[in-house]
């Protein structure tokens, strides 16, 4: 039997400086590979997403991205997007191509525009729109959601908002602690995880720290205690929970995520009113790390 290979790019997101922000394995030509096979890909990298790059269904559109973490298929992630645009916009610059701007990648939660950022032929920052208005669904009781991260009612914020499921693609509980001592002592507790989610399809907690006006601090955690660097869709989502909240036609925030892990990464989100609600995105750099062949 013939050994089948599909080239791979592996990159930083969220980030100028390599072995910062969310690793991201891409691989631009996809087509082939079966749901199966995805999958394997996906575990073999053990990043926290793969993405797979296939003809679009609508040949207006750029591609038709699917995003894998290595246990599943996810319909929308922020990372993931920001990456993929990159690499694309990377590879057609290098043929000396013009860019869709924005690309569009069709994705199980619908249509992603991704606007990538050129300056002097070198690829800036990509700035994605996520693909569903917001969604505030179910409220989660301070104390028990505290004691999810080993923090007491007291480390909870609920001035602006209690502990609420949100989403802009993807759910996330999102909570506002006290201060960045509280960021500092989340240690995920699985018992209490288990009576609190999920809800509302969200299993993964958010929580963040008011830095200043405009700026936040991050991190984000799963049951399965693992802690992401950098994610996007839950900035995004966020951010449109706090424009909300405000009464305000727009909001700009600043964030940083994956400072306690050592792999600090940097977030530009936006949120915005529509006709549709309050929509968001959330825009970042990104370096290449690694390129190579995957046999199967």
């Amino acid at each position: 039997m013939t050994d089948r290979s599909y080239r791979y790019v592996t990159l930083d997101v969220f980030t100028a400086q390599r072995f910062g922000g969310n690793p991201l394995a891409v691989l631009p030509e996809a087509e082939g590979l079966s749901d199966a096979e995805m999958q394997a890909v996906a575990r073999e990298f053990n990043f926290s997403e793969t993405t797979f790059v296939l003809p679009p269904a609508d040949p207006a559109h750029t591609a038709r991205v699917r995003i894998f973490t290595p246990t599943k298929e996810m319909p929308f992630a922020g990372h993931p997007n920001i990456g993929t645009a990159t690499v694309l916009a990377w590879e057609r610059l290098a043929r000396g191509e013009a860019l869709p701007q924005p690309f569009l990648f069709e994705e199980a939660a619908g249509l992603v525009p991704v606007t990538v950022r050129v300056e002097g032929g070198a690829v800036l920052e990509a700035e994605l729109r996520a693909p569903l208005p917001l969604s505030r669904l179910a409220m989660l009781d301070p104390a028990g959601l505290a004691a999810c991260l080993s923090l007491g009612a007291e480390d909870v914020v609920t001035a602006a908002h209690r502990p609420q499921v949100t989403s802009v693609g993807a759910p996330f509980v999102v909570v506002e602690l006290s201060g960045l001592e509280a960021l500092g002592r989340i240690k995920p507790n699985p018992v209490a995880w288990d009576a609190v989610l999920p809800r509302d399809g969200a299993s993964s907690i958010y929580a963040y720290v008011r830095v200043s006006g405009d700026t936040l601090r991050a991190r984000m955690f799963t049951r399965s205690l693992y802690e992401d660097p950098a994610t996007g869709s839950a900035t995004a989502a966020a951010t449109a929970l706090l424009l909300d909240l405000s009464g305000e036609a727009r909001i700009a925030l600043t964030v940083h995520q994956g400072v306690e892990m050592g792999r600090p990464s940097l977030l530009q989100a936006t949120a915005w009113r529509d006709g549709k609600g309050v929509a968001a995105g959330v825009a970042g750099g990104c370096v290449p790390v690694m390129q190579g062949r995957l046999r199967l």
